[in-house]
């Protein structure tokens, strides 16, 4: 519409109506959104609000019945649910006592002490793994592995129910070598075997980034595909061999 109420609207000037339409500097904004407020056809919106322990549990609660009927329950992803023990440590204990199933989705880089301490709140874990090669852990991550690995070592020997989930990318760690790697050091942890489960790439987030004006981002998604069937098939074969069962999908 070009009304140019969200540039009358924010405080920081972040707002700029060109012939493209509506550009947020993202250097100024403070996320206030009251741009989205005054925004007539919610062409700018915010994505997400800030909900308390309670205010959560009421959302849960609405889904009681679907859970029972499904045996399902409540999964804390992401982003990194660890990141936040803050709410995470109370929506757990809230859910065990009201005898909820609780998972959480992780990428295992995260404190230890505080991973125990979830651990024992906690029914079900999946748990990413990406690369077994530290330095291109570290090129594709921004991170090392060895937290990550050394987590799953020690989350292991407490014979947590983990399902290990592994994000698979063409030409970044779909090779034999790192599945090999991979295969083994999963077959090495301690407790009963662990699912695995594959997770061709795919492009969903790309349109987040442009919402967000990360251009970047989209072209460093953009040239990225997800590994065909028989690359799959191949891959699980390979889990195979360890003796690990691996499946597309969960």
């Amino acid at each position: 519409m070009a009304c140019g109420d969200c540039v009358e609207a924010c405080p920081q000037s972040a707002c700029t109506l060109t012939s493209d339409g509506i550009v947020t500097n993202p250097d100024l904004c403070l996320l206030c959104g009251k741009c989205a407020d005054v925004c007539p056809t919610r062409a700018t919106e915010m994505s997400g609000e800030l909900l308390s322990v309670d205010q959560v549990m009421t959302e849960i609660r609405k889904e009681r019945v679907l859970m029972d009927q499904s045996g399902g329950g409540v999964t804390f992803s992401g982003g990194e649910p660890l990141m936040h023990p803050e709410l995470l440590i109370p929506l757990l204990d809230a859910c065990g006592s009201e005898g909820i199933h609780r998972c959480v989705d992780t990428s295992g880089f995260a404190n230890p002490e505080l991973l125990l301490e979830v651990a024992s709140k906690t029914d079900l874990f999946l748990y990413d793994l990406k690369l077994m090669d530290r330095e291109q852990h570290l090129k594709h991550t921004g991170v090392s592995n060895d937290q990550i690995l050394d987590n799953l070592r020690l989350l292991s020997e407490t014979g947590a129910d983990i399902n290990i989930r592994i994000p698979l990318i063409t030409g970044i760690n779909d090779d034999d070598e790192n599945i090999k790697k991979t295969s083994s050091f999963i077959a090495s942890l301690a407790g009963v075997p662990k699912k695995i489960h594959l997770l061709p790439y795919h492009p969903s987030a790309t349109h987040k980034h442009e919402k967000l004006g990360q251009s970047e981002a989209v072209r460093a998604i953009a040239p990225l595909t997800e590994p065909g069937d028989e690359k799959l098939n191949h891959i699980i074969k390979l889990f195979k061999s360890d003796r690990l069962i691996a499946s597309v999908g969960g």
